[in-house]
């Protein structure tokens, strides 16, 4: 760690709360269509739903409006209630206006380490949904670079690290997703931390085993003491 110049950190579930509140529309958009299929497999048509369609709308609450709109009509053979489309959008907007609720520690460890280090905001999404978050969680001052992404896969840290203009071993990446924050970072070199979240987005679950050569921690103002190891 003593190498490290720049400290990148992810936004939605390592900064504020996000994935839960997805979990409570989810559940909500299942109940609508419950009359078509049992819960659980509206759920399960959902979330194949979203594989297909992220190479097309990437990641963010809007592409997950759209995807919950299409399994509406592809498992009610397009005869779904007008009604529950328009439902459906209304929890979509609920899901886009939701407060940002801080994790423990963010602000004062931010603080801590912009004295010595360069911290920037490297996160995935809606580029409209992600900086609305960001204006919303007052953070914004505290980062010297923003940068929201499509993906994050090894070729997309790379292109980060050149625009950063250093080498990988002067990056740390800090994040709640071992497999969007933690392996493609150490794969090119850089560090990483991993912080995990109470809930993770069925995507971000890794099918296969992988190495587990990083730190993990329960807090954010952990970083601060491993940074000096």
């Amino acid at each position: 760690m003593q190498k490290i110049k720049v400290i990148a950190f992810d936004a939605d579930d390592t900064l504020w709360i996000n994935e839960p509140y997805y979990q409570d529309v989810e559940r909500l958009f299942c109940e609508l269509l419950k009359d078509y299929l049992p819960e659980d497999e509206v759920s399960i048509e959902l979330l194949k739903t979203e594989k297909q369609n992220i190479e097309i709308y990437g990641y963010g609450a809007k592409g997950f409006m759209l995807s919950m709109i299409e399994t509406a009509l592809r498992i009610s053979n397009n005869k779904v209630d007008a009604n529950i489309i328009l439902q459906t959008i209304s929890i979509g907007k609920y899901l886009l206006n939701k407060p940002i609720e801080l994790l423990a520690n963010v602000e004062q460890t931010l603080i801590a380490l912009k004295k010595d280090y360069k911290i920037i905001l490297a996160t995935k999404g809606d580029l409209l949904d992600q900086e609305r978050k960001l204006k919303k969680s007052g953070l914004l001052h505290h980062f010297n670079h923003v940068e929201i992404m499509s993906n994050k896969n090894e070729e997309d840290y790379q292109k980060l690290i050149k625009r950063l203009e250093i080498q990988p071993e002067k990056f740390l990446m800090i994040g709640n997703s071992v497999k969007s924050d933690i392996l493609p970072v150490i794969s090119i070199g850089s560090k990483a931390i991993h912080i995990p979240f109470s809930v993770t987005w069925k995507h971000e679950i890794l099918e296969k085993k992988h190495n587990e050569d990083f730190k993990t921690i329960s807090n954010l103002s952990e970083i601060i003491s491993l940074l000096k190891c």
